[in-house]
């Protein structure tokens, strides 16, 4: 198959030969914009002509995205989130910006560069105190950024991090947006402090250069799904750029429950690191790292756990309660003691963190009869040592007669799946 690099090369060649109007953005504000104000009969079909027009240009003033240059294997295998600006531009990549702005005590904001592609924009800045002042740990608190905003792009915050610089008075950072437009020129970001309890906020404004800026590697629509006990989960896209790879989805689940799972992404068998998930029920995105190479021929997708539901057919027995555990399914639960109290019993159960039995439905077999619960405690640590802490709940029931069986509905735990589906992959 083709690599990568062969694919934007022959790619470059096409988009060579296609420019964006240097005036993209103005015209279509103005087309946009510069609607009459006539009769109401004709307004919408003047706005739907200003709109085609708008979206006509978008289609054929193409942007030259800079990820259509050709790149090296070197490229591929840089982690560039981990780089400062300095060893950025060492290698030739992202766009210089150099603006900057005082805060009221004298600390200059430099926004020194910026790389961007389609799953993240990177900020790099330095913050530097008045000569001899120095940053403590309870400073940082103080500052932020908010949004980033241009034309076409209202990119939230993603947190920052860094470190110190060349000394205790300056601080050396990396801030990260969602992605922006290509077709951007100039991007505002907002710095922020927190004084006497409000946020003060500094706008930066700075040219935005595309052409410096990086595409996705691999960008393609999915349609694959898995079956979880809930319900399924769905694959709509993956996103793979030198910065990170995304993948997003959405759960079909009758109800949503606090979602746990563990997923793995494998790239011609080699595992990429994990970030975590974010996203808005019933939709989500994965973050994995980057891609570990440019030579693409498998890309595997593991849901290794989730949340899963486990139904109790029959009574269980608290004839012998222990601190051994009892099986139930592919879990566990423990009938820690049946105690008698001033009014009836109760009966402790133990179980792991997020094993968690349908509470309104627990009741015992007693004389007979089915007696409800009529209260639960708090959990609380149940130590087995080796880091090895379950949770703990005291079941309360209102009977003289000592219970025989405890009665459950179910249970929901985290559930070892270990489901794995092949990507597909352009030959």
């Amino acid at each position: 198959m083709k690599t990568i690099e062969e694919k934007l090369k022959e790619h470059k060649q096409t988009i060579d030969t296609m420019r964006a109007p240097s005036e993209l953005e103005e015209r279509l504000r103005e087309a946009l914009h510069n609607v009459p104000d006539k009769k109401k009969s004709k307004n919408r079909a003047v706005s739907w002509i200003a709109s085609a027009a708008a979206v006509f240009i978008l289609l054929v003033g193409v942007y030259q995205y800079p990820a259509l240059a050709y790149y090296g294997e070197k490229f591929f295998k840089t982690n560039w989130s981990a780089l400062s600006f300095s060893e950025v531009t060492e290698q030739g990549y992202g766009q210089k910006v150099d603006e900057s702005i005082t805060l009221r005590d004298g600390t200059v904001v430099t926004i020194n560069g910026v790389m961007a592609d389609d799953n993240v924009f990177l900020m790099y800045y330095t913050m530097d105190r008045p000569v001899g002042i120095e940053f403590t740990d309870e400073d940082f608190r103080r500052y932020g950024f908010d949004k980033l905003k241009g034309f076409l792009t209202d990119s939230k915050s993603q947190g920052n991090g860094g470190g110190d610089g060349k000394n205790k008075s300056q601080f050396v950072g990396q801030a990260r947006f969602e992605p922006v437009s290509p077709f951007s020129r100039t991007l505002t970001v907002n710095f922020y402090e927190w004084i006497n309890d409000e946020r003060v906020f500094y706008p930066i404004s700075f040219k935005f250069e595309a052409n410096k800026a990086m595409k996705s590697i691999i960008k393609q629509e999915l349609d694959q799904s898995i079956e979880v006990d809930h319900g399924t989960i769905h694959y709509d896209s993956i996103s793979a750029s030198p910065t990170s790879t995304l993948i997003k989805g959405r759960y079909e689940f009758e109800e949503y429950p606090r979602t746990y799972g563990k997923y793995k992404l494998y790239v011609n068998g080699i595992e990429v690191q994990y970030k975590g998930k974010s996203g808005t029920m019933p939709e989500f995105e994965l973050e994995f790292d980057m891609l570990p190479t440019d030579r693409i021929n498998s890309i595997e997708l593991e849901l290794e756990n989730f949340l899963g539901y486990q139904k109790i057919e029959e009574p269980i027995s608290l004839a012998s309660p222990s601190d051994r555990s009892i099986k139930i399914g592919d879990e566990k639960l423990w009938i820690r003691s049946v105690t008698k109290t001033r009014t009836g019993y109760d009966v402790v159960i133990a179980r792991r963190e997020f094993t968690k039995p349908k509470w309104d439905t627990i009741s015992v077999q007693a004389g007979g009869k089915v007696i409800p619960v009529s209260s639960i405690s708090e959990s609380r640590p149940w130590d087995l040592g080796n880091n090895n802490i379950m949770r703990e709940n005291t079941f309360s029931f209102n009977t003289m007669d000592k219970p025989e069986s405890l009665l459950l509905d179910g249970f929901t735990y985290i559930k070892t799946y270990n489901k794995r589906i092949s990507l597909p992959v352009e030959k």
